[in-house]
């Protein structure tokens, strides 16, 4: 017996992507290039020395404001060393953990679309930091990363040289390398 949905009706699901949604959702935004317009926020509040809590909870996006059922809830600290109490992944560590995840993110996505199916992925990273310039001791030392290396490993069904494809398409299309690697205006002001 002949199926009588068409290919476009079959929904195809690659890396746990759902590539016609993708695909979908890409159309959409070429035709309602509004519709691409997101605003993401996040709350904080100081608990005790190096800690303090951010709250995820909603965001704007598709012309609409989107409210979690449970907000996020994610705690910072700093280590003993560094004078804090290990409560949590310290500022600079959920810098690294938000590249990893956002690069990974693309790469998946990529890959999906590519028809690519990848078995497994990890990452490794790293950022060197010289606290001189936290610490105030030296204006010419960056206050942040001065270099940060990420290392993919990728089981897939693709030759080296498609994954070197799609490694290289992770930073390219990630929100994050995009925001960590170009000036970005950021503005902190005292709330009146």
């Amino acid at each position: 017996m002949k199926s009588s949905a068409t290919k476009t009706e079959i929904q195809h699901t690659i890396n746990g992507v759902k590539v016609n949604e993708l695909f979908g959702t890409i159309d959409a935004v070429k035709k309602a290039p509004v519709l691409a317009k997101f605003r993401f926020r996040a709350g904080n509040q100081w608990v005790d020395g190096g800690h303090n809590r951010t709250t995820v909870n909603n965001f704007y996006g598709t012309q609409q404001d989107h409210e979690r059922k449970e907000p996020f809830v994610l705690d910072a600290d700093e280590p003993p060393l560094l004078l804090g109490r290990d409560l949590g992944p310290n500022p600079v560590e959920y810098a690294l953990t938000a590249l990893a995840a956002c690069v990974t993110t693309s790469i998946v996505y990529h890959a999906a679309a590519k028809g690519i199916t990848i078995r497994s992925m990890e990452s490794r990273l790293e950022g060197d930091i010289d606290l001189q310039g936290f610490l105030g001791i030296r204006d010419d030392v960056p206050r942040g990363f001065q270099e940060i290396r990420m290392v993919v490993s990728i089981d897939a069904d693709a030759p080296p040289e498609k994954l070197e494809e799609i490694v290289r398409l992770g930073p390219t299309y990630s929100p994050v390398y995009d925001t960590i690697t170009r000036a970005v205006s950021v503005s902190v002001k005292l709330e009146k």
